[in-house]
This record gives structure tokens, C-alpha cells and sequence, in this order.
């Protein structure tokens, strides 16, 4: 509720707003931006030492192919359920 004692002038007035206090710069404490790419030679390395295929993984893979009950039913209703409970996309007129 307004009343005839409420004051209209609440804004700040920027000559009254007190100026900005500049830090004190500290020489010791300013490096120049700086990278370190250790990790990345370290992770570039590793990959280079890992084989392009790993035979126990195609091994894996064939056997889980061959199983007829791979992958389990459950595993395949829950995924169903979950494409039928989402919305179509297709329909989308936005």
C-alpha cells in the first residue's frame, strides 16, 4: 500500500554512491597465464601404448552376440518401457 508518507525518491543516486576501491596490486601474487601439459603427454602416452584391438574384448563381444539370452529380458523391457513412456519427438511442433 502506498501512503502519503511512503517516499517516491528510494533509487540511489550514483553522486552520492561511493567511488570504487581499487585493490592494491601485489607484483608477487600476478603470474602470467600459464598451461601445463604433463597430464596430456602423460595420457597421449598411455593411448599409444594400448593396442588398436583388443583381442578380449572381441572375444567378449562374439560370445555375448552367440547368447541368445543376452541381453537379459529384463534389461529389454526396461528399455522398452522407457522409449514408450518418453514423448515423440516427431510430433514436436515447436
Amino acid at each position: 500500500m502506498i501512503t502519503s508518507t511512503t517516499s517516491t525518491d528510494r533509487t540511489t543516486r550514483p553522486e552520492i554512491l561511493p567511488a570504487a576501491v581499487k585493490p592494491a596490486s601485489d607484483t608477487k601474487n600476478e603470474r602470467a597465464d600459464q598451461i601445463s601439459i604433463e597430464s596430456a603427454v602423460f595420457l597421449r602416452a598411455e593411448l599409444v601404448r594400448q593396442p588398436e584391438i583388443r583381442a578380449e574384448v572381441v572375444a567378449r563381444a562374439r560370445a555375448l552376440a552367440a547368447d541368445p539370452s543376452y541381453p537379459p529380458r529384463e534389461a529389454v523391457e526396461k528399455i522398452a518401457a522407457q522409449i514408450l513412456g518418453s514423448r515423440d519427438l516427431s510430433e514436436d511442433q515447436s
